[in-house]
C-alpha cells in the first residue's frame, strides 16, 4: 500500500468551477466519477456537483467492467472492489476479511483489468470516457468524522473502526489512484475535501507490479 508521504502530487492550473467546487478543466461534467474510503466526503461532492444521487460498485477483477450499467450514469460516487492475492473474489474496505487482515493483503495487480487503449479511429476511447477523481483526507480527520457519526446510529460500520483501519483505507484508495496513473487513465486527486485537485507525477516506494 502506498502512504502519503510516497504519493508526489502537484495542483492542476487549468480549471473549471461545477457549483462553487475547483474541478480539471478538461474533462466534461459526465465523466467525472468520485471515488475514495468511507466517510472521504464522496456523497456530499457528488450532491453539490448536482450529480447521480445513488452509489454504484465497481468489481475491478471483472473483464469490461468500464461497461457495467453503474457506470452508466454519470457523476457519482463508486465504490471500488480489488482482486487480492490468495483470494479468489476481490474486496473492499468493508468486507470482513478485509478489515481483519488489511496489515498482510497485497493487491493482485495482475488480475485489475485496465480498459484498453483506443486502436482505431471508431473505436471507443475507455481509459477517456472516465475521469476518476480520488478524494484522500488525511486518516485521522476522516477518523474523526467517522466517530461523531457513528453515534447517530446511521452508519454501523463505523461502529469499529480504529485509526490504524482508516488509515489502511485510504491507502488502499492511494494506491489504486497511482496504478490507474500508471496505467495512463485518468485520474486526480483531492486530498483536501473541496479543495483543490492535484495530479499524480510521481510515487517514490511504488508497489512491484
Amino acid at each position: 500500500m502506498i502512504a502519503a508521504e510516497d504519493l508526489i502530487l502537484e495542483p492542476i492550473e487549468d480549471l473549471q468551477d461545477i457549483n462553487g467546487v475547483p474541478f480539471p478543466e478538461e474533462p466534461k461534467f459526465r465523466q467525472f466519477l468520485i471515488t475514495g474510503p468511507p466517510g472521504s466526503g464522496k456523497s456530499t461532492l457528488v450532491g453539490k456537483m448536482r450529480g447521480w444521487p445513488y452509489e454504484g460498485y465497481v468489481d475491478l477483477s471483472i473483464p469490461k467492467w468500464w461497461q457495467v450499467q453503474e457506470l452508466t450514469f454519470r457523476p457519482r460516487e463508486i465504490h471500488l472492489g480489488v482482486p487480492f492475492e490468495g483470494h479468489s473474489e476481490a474486496l473492499t474496505v468493508l468486507d470482513e476479511d478485509w478489515v481483519k487482515n488489511c496489515d498482510s493483503l497485497e493487491m493482485d495487480f495482475a488480475r485489475i483489468q485496465i480498459p484498453p487503449a483506443k486502436t482505431w479511429f471508431l473505436g471507443t476511447d475507455w481509459r477517456s470516457r472516465y475521469v476518476f477523481e480520488f478524494i484522500l483526507p488525511p486518516s485521522d480527520l476522516i477518523y474523526q468524522d467517522r466517530i461523531k457519526r457513528a453515534k447517530t446510529g446511521l452508519f454501523p460500520f463505523d461502529r469499529c473502526i480504529t485509526p490504524a483501519i482508516v488509515t489502511r483505507q485510504v491507502e488502499f484508495y492511494r494506491t489504486i489512484a497511482w496504478y490507474f496513473w500508471n496505467s495512463d487513465m485518468h485520474v486526480y486527486v483531492r486530498v483536501e475535501r473541496e479543495g483543490m485537485p492535484m495530479k499524480i507525477v510521481e510515487c517514490k516506494k511504488a508497489p512491484k507490479l
